[in-house]
């Protein structure tokens, strides 16, 4: 449904594309292989790490299933379409970074048409600072364990 749900909005929407990073496990290759023929969706092996931070980085939106994206695409101003019935981080949710979307393929399409189509619902989802954290957490835990040892 999901995969049905990204043809809806390739032929719903004529100036998008979609890369798909496609996951390592063999039967979602072949479901996505046989679904996603078209060609403004692009099949890519897995990513390392940076090159999928800077695929996050010149989306326009992020659709995932992933628990860490939802923490990490606020961080670039992405609005995120959680592909989960439910999700263990409800924040960007509620902060409004993020709509959560299920497997229904409607559903999925219908919001995604929305957020492009939307420019003013697009901006409020993208400026929501990431209910996750700014980013330093590590510059601060480094300060304190320099303080406490020094």
């Amino acid at each position: 449904s999901i995969c049905r749900a990204l043809l809806r909005i390739v032929s719903a929407h004529e100036d998008v594309e979609i890369l798909y990073p496609l996951h390592p496990n063999p039967s979602v290759q072949i479901t996505a292989r046989r679904i996603l023929r078209h060609p403004r969706i692009r099949l890519a092996a897995p990513m390392d790490y940076s090159d999928f931070l800077a695929s996050m980085e010149q989306a326009c939106l992020i659709l995932t299933d992933s628990g860490g994206i939802q923490e990490e695409a606020p961080s670039f101003g992405k609005p995120v379409i959680v592909l989960r019935q439910v999700t263990e981080r409800p924040e960007a949710a509620l902060a409004g970074a993020a709509f959560i979307a299920g497997t229904d393929e409607k559903k999925i399409a219908a919001l995604t048409s929305r957020l492009l189509s939307d420019p003013k619902l697009y901006r409020r989802m993208a400026s929501v600072p990431n209910p996750f954290g700014d980013g330093k957490a590590s510059r601060r835990i480094t300060a304190a364990i320099l303080r406490y040892f020094l």
